[in-house]
């Protein structure tokens, strides 16, 4: 968990770790590779600091590290930091934040 500390996203940016993959079905079947669907959940691992509005006022980002948020299916830009997959997505690119 280290990795992420190297790493500072910038202006409204948000890096995630997606979730894993569902190997195994409900049914105990196993999954390809190929089959499994996309992962759109994610832990927010380090956020920028937001974005500047046109008054100069900073607009800070709306979800903090360790936010359990749902990406979208597409976009994002994969980013590996001491072999491990991250993603940087815009703050408004985020649909939606978990809450408990």
């Amino acid at each position: 968990m280290q990795a992420f500390r190297k790493f500072l996203p910038m202006f409204d940016r948000v890096l995630v770790e997606r979730l894993a993959a569902e190997t195994v079905s409900r049914g105990g079947i196993m999954i390809p590779e190929k089959s499994q669907a996309k992962v759109q959940q994610a832990t927010v691992v380090a956020v920028g600091p937001g974005f500047t509005n046109k008054d100069g006022k900073v607009t800070p980002v709306c979800v903090n590290v360790g936010d359990k948020v749902l990406l979208p299916e597409y976009g994002g830009t994969k980013i590996v930091l001491e072999d491990k997959d991250y993603f940087l997505f815009r703050d408004g690119d985020i649909l939606g934040k978990y809450v408990e």
